[in-house]
């Protein structure tokens, strides 16, 4: 029991970072548009977020301080500030993404349109994160987010060819799409499930979560179980738009589409799972990333920080929670589409990712700090492929949406 509550620190940065407004679309739309054809880019994904939240989290267990309050002091200020600028607008235009989704999610069940929802959303993530104690918080909308099963389930209840969705997931190609939207789909979710904020968060929650040396299994235990779960959760996904949306030439332009194959399966109580699932999905990751910002700001700048602080003695750290909050709210006001915000967001944030996941490595080799606990020779070894990858899409993110129009 002990083992599963303490899991649920990384189901809920997994399901809030596998499985947020970015990974719904990005999901839904390499299913629909190419099949299975996406699954190797999930399983990278899967691979290099567990790699290097086991660093973050074996960094906060050994040292008691979350990863960008060493990323300073070990690389230095001016690389540090590079890297809270990139990840603090990064951060916040996926706020913007999230508290979209959540909006989305509630036009799903009311028929109120999102605009609406947006300035509740927000409201209501900022309470929680003001009022809800973390333990609290990440158990109840981790836990909840697991209703995405349900799509997992749909599977059997619909007319699915497991034969051909097996060979779909081992098959390379464009599905008549062409290659460069393949590659632009392909950046898209691999930056998904790799989050800059995903680390910050895992790491400063360990912090929060009090963890020490005689945490790292619990803490290891929390990636190898939560974030393969939001894998799972977003293969079911990508299966489910193949199964419906893709021999039914459907696109997904909005959380609707996404929840078709569900409706299709179970009609309106599958229609509620989803709308819950969905709510939960994105709320939990809208909480995810306005803590977030503040935590990189406040470790940047040596503020006390954290929500077990009181506002009092956290002044600016809420501070910069409320502003994210608020800057996510005005982005949406804009009247920017939240579908389009957020495949926008994930090709700035395949950029960004260098600038969070380099330092990770460096600083989970020094044993100025981690002593005999630093990376082995296997880790170290995979740690640089998955950088290298990692790099590659970075590379690539720009350009490929640039000559594919964002895909089309």
């Amino acid at each position: 029991m002990k083992k599963l509550l303490a899991a649920t620190l990384g189901i809920l940065s997994a399901v809030g970072g596998f499985v947020d407004i970015g990974d719904l679309v990005a999901a839904g739309q390499a299913g629909a548009r190419f099949g299975m054809a996406h699954t190797w880019v999930l399983l990278l994904g899967v691979v290099a977020i567990c790699a290097y939240a086991e660093m973050a989290g074996r960094i906060a267990a050994v040292t008691g301080r979350a990863v960008f309050d060493l990323v300073r002091e070990r690389l230095g200020a001016r690389m540090a500030l590079l890297n809270l600028v990139a990840s603090y607008l990064v951060t916040v235009i996926t706020l913007a993404a999230e508290l979209g989704g959540v909006a989305l999610a509630l036009q799903l069940v009311s028929g109120v349109p999102y605009l609406i929802w947006v300035p509740v959303a927000g409201a209501a993530v900022w309470l929680v994160l003001w009022r809800m104690r973390f333990p609290v918080m990440e158990r109840v909308f981790g836990l909840a987010g697991l209703a995405l099963v349900v799509f997992a389930v749909a599977l059997f209840w619909l007319p699915t060819d497991w034969a051909e969705l097996g060979r779909s997931a081992v098959r390379i190609d464009d599905g008549g799409q062409g290659w460069g939207a393949y590659w632009f789909v392909a950046v898209a979710l691999f930056a998904s499930t790799v989050s800059p904020y995903e680390v910050f968060f895992f790491s400063s929650g360990g912090v929060e979560e009090r963890w020490s040396a005689a945490d790292l299994a619990d803490a290891r235990f929390s990636v190898l179980v939560g974030f393969p779960v939001g894998g799972f959760l977003a293969l079911s996904l990508i299966a489910t738009a193949t199964v419906v949306l893709r021999p039914a030439g459907l696109t997904v332009s909005d959380l609707g589409q996404v929840a078709h194959p569900v409706v299709l399966a179970f009609g309106g109580v599958g229609l509620a799972i989803a709308a819950l699932a969905f709510f939960a999905v994105t709320f939990g990751a809208a909480l995810e990333t306005g803590l977030s910002a503040a935590y990189a700001a406040a470790q940047y700048f040596g503020w006390q920080w954290g929500k077990r602080v009181s506002p009092r003695e956290a002044a600016r750290f809420h501070t910069v929670l409320l502003v994210s909050v608020l800057l996510g709210v005005l982005l949406l006001l804009t009247t920017i589409d939240p579908v389009a915000l957020t495949e926008y967001m994930l090709i700035i944030s395949a950029v960004a990712l260098p600038l969070t996941y380099l330092p990770i490595l460096v600083v989970a080799n020094d044993r100025t700090y981690l002593g005999d606990r630093v990376n082995g020779r296997w880790l170290n070894a995979l740690g640089a492929v998955l950088l290298l990858v990692i790099v590659a899409a970075a590379i690539a993110a720009i350009p490929v949406a640039i000559g594919t129009r964002m895909g089309q």
